[in-house]
């Protein structure tokens, strides 16, 4: 599907709400199907990679009931049943990485696979310790399909080489089923917390002290949860909001971890006009409302620990470094070469050809700014969602119109992204 994209319209008014966190849908089906008992999730994600989660663990015969407004009913007995297929986990890496965590320690064999884009991204960081755990994973240059062998698993320490949250859930998730002990994961920086907090939150044996996190064989409490608002998911709108002249808008019921906040805190560094109003804590996630503003930028350097609380948010941020003044420098960010796409390559020749000056780094990416947008071309999304919205923002700054190729990769996280940018045009 192609998308031209025009400033067509003189302003950003108004206030929405963005749709539920997909990082924490994936974790509320996932410790639902866990736990014994009844859970009720209200606001799940629409987004594609999340319903692949939903439909894995239907097919591992757990009860889970879709109603209005997208709430879901989920009863469990907190057994899985074998697969009678393989299991699709699409586009989503969340997907794959922890539920092969679980899948690990069954009594049954079972297959994850995936689109083409996710059959190319790495898999030995998660096999590599649930070996060491006692799994047996099948599989070509650890890549997906994963043939898994269900096993008895025992804990072990292990030092996560990056930090990543995936890799620590999936390991979490073992070590919840396995015997003798706890399983100790260390990480080189604070990752994500959103599956500590909420197996926390659903009585599991978990404990957080610095870097690592200690777990042990629990059982589950069902939970009743309405998941907030997205805040990688917002980053698109809040750049908006920042380079297009005279606008102002309110993003309501954003989830505010500081886990997952490094975006905010980098553009208040490039002295964003950026507000927090109403915030509170729903099921011990932080949440609240976002007020933006445009801002004259100031360029900044962003490497280091605040990478992992970013690493989503850095395609957006590259679009947001070209229109502040000065150079943006953005390292240690290596992992974005393991995403859907090559994020950095992707984000630098897709930039370029719009008039940015922009280099591609080993690790990240230097922005030299304040620098017109021309736009009148066409450009590549990769398969990949956030590129996709990384550059619909692009294209509303451009001077002439551009053509997005494949933009319905999109609807991975957010099938109404389109939409609301339209509600809030003026």
């Amino acid at each position: 599907m192609q998308k031209t994209i025009s400033k067509n319209f003189k302003t950003l008014q108004g206030s929405i709400t963005i749709p539920a966190d997909k990082s924490i849908s994936h974790r509320a089906v996932i410790f639902s199907a866990l736990a014994k008992g009844k859970s009720t999730i209200k606001n799940f994600s629409d987004g594609q990679d999340p319903k692949s989660t939903l439909n894995i663990f239907k097919a591992l015969g757990v009860d889970i009931e879709i109603t209005t407004n997208n709430k879901l009913i989920i009863n469990s007995k907190a057994k899985l049943l074998p697969p009678t297929g393989r299991l699709d986990c699409g586009n989503s890496g969340t997907s794959m990485r922890l539920i092969a965590g679980i899948l690990a320690r069954q009594k049954f064999n079972s297959i994850l696979i995936g689109d083409q884009s996710l059959s190319k991204r790495p898999m030995k960081r998660i096999i590599e310790p649930l070996t060491l755990m006692g799994a047996h994973i099948e599989t070509k240059k650890y890549t997906a399909p994963l043939k898994i062998q269900g096993q008895k698993l025992h804990p072990i320490e292990y030092k996560t080489p990056k930090a990543s949250a995936q890799v620590k859930s999936c390991i979490i998730l073992a070590g919840l089923g396995a015997d003798g002990g706890k399983t100790k994961i260390t990480e080189p920086y604070l990752s994500r917390n959103h599956t500590e907090i909420m197996l926390k939150h659903m009585g599991a044996n978990i404990e957080q002290n610095g870097l690592t996190i200690s777990v042990e064989k629990s059982e589950l409490s069902p939970i009743d949860i309405e998941i907030c608002g997205d805040i990688s998911s917002a980053a698109y709108f809040i750049a908006a909001a920042l380079l297009i002249p005279d606008s102002k808008i309110i993003l309501k019921n954003i989830g505010l971890n500081p886990t997952r906040t490094g975006i905010l805190d980098i553009l208040k560094t490039m002295e964003a006009n950026i507000t927090i109003i109403d915030k509170k804590n729903i099921c011990g996630e932080d949440v609240g409302d976002i007020s933006v503003e445009y801002s004259e930028l100031k360029g900044c350097e962003i490497s280091g620990e605040i990478i992992p609380r970013l690493i989503d948010e850095l395609p957006i941020i590259a679009v947001i470094a070209t229109q502040a003044e000065g150079t943006t420098t953005i390292k240690d960010a290596q992992e974005l070469r393991a995403k859907e796409s090559d994020r950095i390559k992707a984000t630098v020749d897709e930039l370029k050809k719009l008039g940015a000056d922009i280099e591609e780094a080993e690790d990240g990416m230097i922005i030299h700014g304040k620098t017109k947008l021309i736009g009148n071309c066409s450009v590549e999304t990769y398969r990949d969602h956030r590129l996709a919205m990384s550059l619909y923002i692009a294209g509303l700054i451009c001077e002439k119109e551009i053509t997005i190729n494949n933009f319905q990769w999109v609807n991975i996280s957010f099938p109404k992204f389109e939409e609301l940018f339209e509600s809030l045009k003026a």
